[in-house]
């Protein structure tokens, strides 16, 4: 392994060169300021910071993610001596974001959030799999064995980052681990083609000779006995010999050091504002469960239930006619639901992309403490579909009347047609503007597809409806126990029972979700905020422009531009509303 010297050698260079331009920027006014925000954009996607070939699974040194803030100010600087209001509208949106994504590249490194990369479904060792994909050509299998011949300076380097941790007191709590065995478990094997990692090498690319063939199953047996599975058994040693006996037993990141600093500052970036406290998120949250309820009272008042709110919510979790009976009938019920999505969406979209997705199983080395779906994109510049993953563990735990809110929200119109959109942009946008992702954006999208989903016709049962209202109700809970747990010092029972008595989630998904919110702060806000504003555009829009507003014209004004913040997305409706008002 180089010295970290050597391995940044080409980051300095680039800072030194940021450093110069700056000072230039500031001794001279610029005559074009598009050209000067252009060059930082320039540079800013033409740092490397590592050297991807020697490190094909990354670098996760505390010395990277120091250079790594450093680069970030100096083009905060250099972006300072841009008057934003002299750029046309794209070129503002593409200063702002940079703006938002560099703040928050000096705050990964200023909370020291590299210290703890894990989450309850997730963490860097289970991260792994999202790599393991089929190999269409030779090029692919070169590039996938190097991955996992590097799974060891990968490991390394985690380890250290979270030994530090531990002493820091920034860690996860132990509570949220139960179960986490299977994230590791499952790829010790002792025959080597039962591994996940071997899986890509049964089927190879079919243009490859007999003996290429059999030079890359005998490297890929090397890699899987001495690299892989090896790796692995040292992660379970780690974990349950270092990391679980000496994690912290608090739940809130509020506990841990700096942490009401921190909370804050993920409330910020998951909504994108810093208008917000965790007290007015609270308070939001109670409103919309209380709204939302009441809708959902009406819908039990309507199917003459004789019983209470929970003993229906009983009914819903017991009764055998809201389950699939095998993995296949799920998905087949998924993949019915997702065309008829697919159906609907030219009468709501004049855009539509050109990437297909499928529709597929969460893998099993994940699915026992994963969500129960997830859309699944691709990596920049692939040609592969993108997918929509459906949970088929545990299958009394996954409620057929969800469905359609699932399929909608991680399928079309939300993530799949959202993201695939922002991916074939074009030159119209900066290729990190393509690769950006907010949540208070992307996710607020993904619920605000659930509520078009009922214009669409996708909910044809009360139940459905019904579903469509807890999933929503879910959204709505998380705005209380996020800031439950992580400002107010709920204990995970409270968390529970809460969601519990509000929401029809399995009792399955409501102990995986709450780990998920324990293990990631902030991030659930951004689902029901973002949705939230969307609406208020839309009702907006539709006030404003009476008889001559178009939903499809609507959609493209949200969607157009890609990943923005709320702040920049209501600024275009107001615009296309002022358009609109004036007949142009």
């Amino acid at each position: 392994m180089q010295s970290p010297n050597k391995i940044h050698s080409k980051c300095i260079t680039l800072l030194i060169g940021a450093l110069l331009f700056t000072f230039f920027s500031c001794t001279s006014t610029p005559e074009k300021p598009e050209a000067v925000l252009n060059e930082i954009i320039e540079t800013y996607e033409g740092h490397e910071g590592y050297d991807h070939t020697e490190f094909p699974l990354g670098l996760f040194t505390k010395e990277y993610y120091k250079e790594e803030a450093d680069f970030a100010k100096l083009q905060l600087d250099a972006l300072a001596t841009i008057q934003p209001e002299s750029l046309k509208e794209t070129d503002q949106i593409s200063f702002e974001l940079l703006q938002f994504v560099l703040q928050d590249q000096i705050d990964f490194y200023t909370f020291e959030r590299y210290l703890n990369p894990l989450l309850s479904d997730s963490g860097f060792h289970s991260n792994l799999t999202y790599n393991v994909r089929p190999l269409t050509n030779y090029e692919q299998v070169k590039k996938y064995l190097a991955k996992l011949k590097a799974i060891p300076v990968f490991v390394d380097q985690h380890l250290v980052n979270l030994r530090e941790g531990l002493k820091k007191g920034v860690s996860q709590p132990k509570v949220m681990f139960n179960g986490y065995e299977s994230t590791y478990e499952d790829h010790i094997v002792e025959n080597y083609e039962d591994s996940y990692y071997y899986s890509p090498f049964s089927k190879l690319p079919s243009g490859l000779s007999i003996g290429v063939q059999d030079s890359v199953l005998k490297a890929a047996k090397e890699v899987i006995e001495t690299k892989v599975t090896p790796q692995f058994r040292r992660i379970k040693a780690f974990f349950e010999e270092e990391y679980l006996p000496s994690t912290r037993t608090a739940v809130g990141v509020s506990e841990t050091p700096n942490g009401p600093a921190y909370y804050q500052n993920r409330i910020n970036f998951y909504t994108t504002s810093s208008g917000y406290t965790a007290e007015d998120i609270h308070q939001i949250g109670l409103k919309e469960v209380a709204r939302i309820k009441a809708k959902m009272e009406t819908i039990i008042k309507e199917l003459d239930f004789k019983g209470s709110f929970a003993e229906f919510l009983t009914f819903l979790r017991t009764d055998e006619q809201f389950y699939a009976k095998t993995p296949e009938q799920l998905l087949m019920i998924a993949r019915d639901m997702a065309k008829r999505a697919d159906e609907q969406l030219p009468r709501f979209f004049k855009s539509l992309p050109r990437k297909p997705y499928g529709v597929a199983p969460v893998p099993d080395a994940l699915a026992p403490k994963y969500t129960g779906g997830r859309y699944v994109g691709t990596e920049k510049n692939s040609t592969d579909p993108g997918y929509y993953w459906v949970n088929t563990y545990d299958l009394p735990s996954r409620t057929l009347y969800t469905l359609p809110s699932l399929t909608v929200h991680e399928a079309v119109p939300g993530h799949h047609l959202q993201g695939a959109l922002n991916s074939e942009l074009g030159d119209s946008i900066p290729q990190f503007r393509k690769d950006l992702y907010l949540s208070a954006y992307g996710e607020g999208w993904g619920l605000y597809t659930e509520f078009l989903a009922e214009e669409m016709g996708m909910y044809t049962t009360p139940y459905e409806h019904f579903g469509k209202l807890t999933y929503e109700m879910w959204r709505a809970c998380r705005l209380v126990v996020d800031t439950g747990i992580h400002a107010k010092g709920w204990s995970r029972e409270q968390v529970v029972d809460f969601m519990a008595s509000n929401t029809a989630l399995s009792l399955h998904e409501v102990n995986t979700e709450t780990d998920r919110y324990i293990s990631w702060p902030g991030q659930a806000l951004s689902y029901k905020i973002g949705e939230l504003k969307i609406r208020e555009l839309r009702i907006k829009a539709e006030e404003a422009l009476g008889a001559d507003f178009n939903i499809r014209d609507f959609h493209e004004v949200i969607l157009e531009q890609g990943t923005v913040t709320l702040a920049i997305l209501e600024s275009r409706i107001d615009n296309f509303i002022q358009r609109n008002s004036n007949g142009s």
